[in-house]
């Protein structure tokens, strides 16, 4: 059974969690499976690395698993940071176009420039940033692998309202809406 922190929100927007206050979860399917669907779907994440701001990359996920891939430019600040090094710790951020789903994601990132890869990730929309196409030597191909997600699914938000003018206790429909998904 997982385990996840309770959170409430007020006006529909998801607060931080009470200390302490935990409930069970006994099933996170239907977070992980609209966890998946932002991403396909939307594809812009805030990416940053330690010492480096986030900034909103492309996430591409094959068969809705990670890692997550972000293609970026040897200029940028990402693939200068991550030279010389086995990765740094990262965080990636998702807001679902239609707010409601929202994830924070932690990991590590890598430089993986594996032409394998490469290939099967290429698409015109990435073809878009490199004048050379798959060989430009500016290519650099980041892998996220993450160690942890926490997922916010911002439904009902009427409904929510109606029940706190009721006296009803919002916290409770919202258990099942917030919780950690098995990423890694």
């Amino acid at each position: 059974m997982k385990r996840c922190r309770a959170h409430h929100r007020l006006a529909g927007i998801p607060d931080f969690p009470t200390e302490g206050e935990v409930f069970a979860m006994t099933d996170t399917s239907d977070l992980e499976r609209k966890f998946w669907k932002a991403i396909e779907d939307d594809r812009t994440m805030m990416l940053g690395i330690t010492g480096i701001p986030p900034r909103p990359m492309t996430a591409l996920a094959e068969d809705k698993q990670a890692p997550l891939w972000f293609f970026t430019s040897a200029d940028t600040d990402l693939a200068k940071g991550l030279v010389g090094s086995l990765g740094k710790a990262a965080t990636a951020t998702i807001s679902s176009k239609n707010h409601d789903v929202f994830a924070t994601l932690g990991g590590k990132l890598v430089l993986d420039n594996d032409p394998a890869v490469i290939d099967r990730l290429w698409n015109p929309f990435i073809a878009a940033w490199f004048e050379g196409g798959k060989d430009d030597p500016k290519v650099r191909l980041l892998r996220m692998d993450p160690d942890h997600a926490h997922v916010w699914l911002n439904e009902n938000n009427l409904l929510a309202g109606v029940k706190l003018l009721l006296g009803v206790d919002p916290k409770k429909a919202y258990e099942d809406k917030v919780g950690d998904i098995d990423i890694a």
